[in-house]
């Protein structure tokens, strides 16, 4: 088979790389440049030097030829301005999301020969065929499933892809490279935002959207208790990096019109707890959820699944709005907050997701 396999520089995709070049599969690697490793390189140590030398250890070991495609203007239309208009709005982006299904298997697709049947990934999932359709299945490893960033592919975007490592556990992984004796078997694992590398979060935010200073309130009492920089800076449920005293403290409420933070001591109050939102822009990989199974959803990366059931408007919910729906959960949740993705499950299928909006 024809394979095009996405190349990071990291222990992952490498170990990808490599079990398919032992099956026998005709393979061409490709390293995706973006734009924000250029541009604000300023701002901080961007390791794609690093990770493309480790790229091309890994493909001159294996004698498979290495590409290297700038996605950079992609990159910014697709993925960091969405990121930086929902901070803009007070809402939680996912830029992970983005960044697989508009350019891993998105404008990517557009780049390589039509010859390639599958797009090979160091992503932790698996894919199974079922009735003439490609179902995307979670990982062997809990922890390291990423279905939730997957979730927004499409049906022709999750057949052509391939997921090597899915059914291996993160020791594993580890074990292979090893045995494979790879030149990053003893890397560390990337951390945090596609886009930004090394580059800090807040540095990136000031960047785009400078500070704008307000003040950080009790909820319950509306006492002032310090200063934030911009509510674009703190996100629902976040403990860290507020500066305050007598914690700790956590970010329960924003009031992007006055620009106004609020935080409590207590986070699990009724008020503040939610078991209920609304959400809206499905995208289902497949269908939608069967009536006949218990629902799963994540409202974040993570091993934490909830049971819940899914309302639509339509026949079943007469009161909300074309396109809408309500997740209602069997457990309450701190940190639900508008802009962040409810990816739902059957089983260990993952049938799609939706945006959260209230």
């Amino acid at each position: 088979m024809k394979i095009a396999v996405l190349l990071s520089g990291g222990v992952d995709s490498s170990v990808a790389l490599s079990l398919l070049k032992e099956q026998g599969h005709e393979l061409s690697a490709f390293y995706l440049k973006i734009w924000l490793e250029d541009e604000l390189s300023f701002l901080g140590e961007c390791p794609w030097e690093e990770d493309l030398h480790y790229a091309q250890a890994i493909c001159e070991k294996f004698s498979v030829p290495l590409k290297v495609i700038s996605l950079q203007k992609e990159y910014h239309e697709r993925v960091v301005s969405y990121t930086v208009e929902e901070l803009q709005q007070g809402r939680t982006p996912s830029p992970d999301l983005f960044c697989n299904q508009r350019i891993k298997f998105g404008v990517f697709f557009d780049h390589i020969d039509k010859s390639y049947q599958r797009v090979a990934t160091g992503h932790y999932a698996r894919i199974a065929e079922q009735d003439g359709y490609s179902l995307l299945k979670t990982a062997k490893d809990d922890w390291k499933d990423q279905t939730y960033f997957l979730s927004h592919l499409n049906q022709e975007q999750v057949r052509r892809a391939l997921f090597p490592i899915g059914g291996l556990c993160k020791s594993e992984v580890r074990e292979l490279a090893n045995h494979y004796n790879l030149a990053n078997k003893n890397r560390k694992d990337s951390q945090g935002i596609c886009f930004l590398g090394k580059i800090k979060f807040n540095d990136f935010v000031r960047h785009h959207l400078g500070d704008r200073p307000g003040q950080i309130l009790e909820w319950e009492s509306k006492k002032k208790l310090g200063e934030h920089q911009g509510f674009w800076y703190h996100t629902i449920g976040q403990r860290r990096g507020l500066g305050l005293s007598g914690g700790p403290w956590y970010v329960v409420q924003k009031d992007i019109k006055k620009n106004i933070v609020y935080v409590s001591r207590d986070l699990q109050e009724e008020e503040k707890a939610r078991d209920r939102f609304l959400v809206t822009k499905f995208n289902w990989i497949h269908q939608a959820p069967s009536k006949k199974e218990p629902l799963r959803i994540k409202i974040r990366h993570g091993k934490e699944y909830y049971q819940a059931r899914l309302e639509i408007a339509g026949e079943e919910r007469l009161d909300l709005e074309p396109g809408i729906g309500e997740v209602i959960m069997e457990e309450k949740d701190t940190g639900i907050a508008a802009g962040q993705f409810a990816v739902f499950y059957q089983k260990d299928t993952c049938l799609g997701c939706a945006s959260i909006y209230g």
